[in-house]
Parts: structure tokens; sequence; C-alpha cells
């Protein structure tokens, strides 16, 4: 029995690893606690966005301003930068626009 039970604790010890979103690694202890994550432009702007973390069933998410959830798709800060304060910067990278 000892010998069965070791491999299967293993094996959900390490699924659950694997399944676990990587938000836990993005977020300081302080943006955990207060149940916040902030980011600021990268592309020059002045601009910093607050939202409030959201734990689903499908891991962490965050509510902005007008109640919209987002997924924070690995890592919390950078996807709250990217829909916010960096959204229509990436919008012109991603179509080839250059910033024009």
């Amino acid at each position: 029995m000892r010998m069965v039970v070791f491999p299967v604790l293993t094996a959900v010890a390490v699924a659950a690893t694997v399944c676990t979103p990587a938000h836990a690694d993005f977020l300081t202890r302080k943006e955990r606690a207060a149940g916040r994550v902030t980011a600021c432009s990268t592309n020059g702007h002045h601009a910093c966005y607050t939202a409030r973390l959201v734990r689903s069933p499908t891991g962490m998410k965050m509510r902005l301003k007008g109640g919209t959830l987002i997924d924070c798709a690995g890592d919390c800060r950078d996807t709250l930068r990217r829909e916010t304060v960096d959204f229509w910067d990436d919008q012109r990278e991603r179509n080839g626009d250059g910033g024009h």
C-alpha cells in the first residue's frame, strides 16, 4: 500500500504545481495582501492603472474600474498594462503601424 500511495501523492503534487497559474510569481506580497495590482506604462506615458484582484475557479482575474473582469494570463501586472495604459500602443504594434 505504501508503495502505491507515494507515487500517487507525488503525481497529485506535481499536477497541482503545473496547473497552478503563474500569477503568484509575478505579484508582490504587498499586492497580494492588498488584493490589488498596479501597472504603469512602458511607452513613455506617465499613466498607471490599479485593478482589484479577484480569485476565480480558473485562476486570478482583475476587475477593471468599469466592472470588466480580465484574466491575469500568467502575469497580472503585464496583462493589466497591455489592456489599459498601453492598449492603443500595443494595438498599433500588433497591426504593424509602427506607432503612427
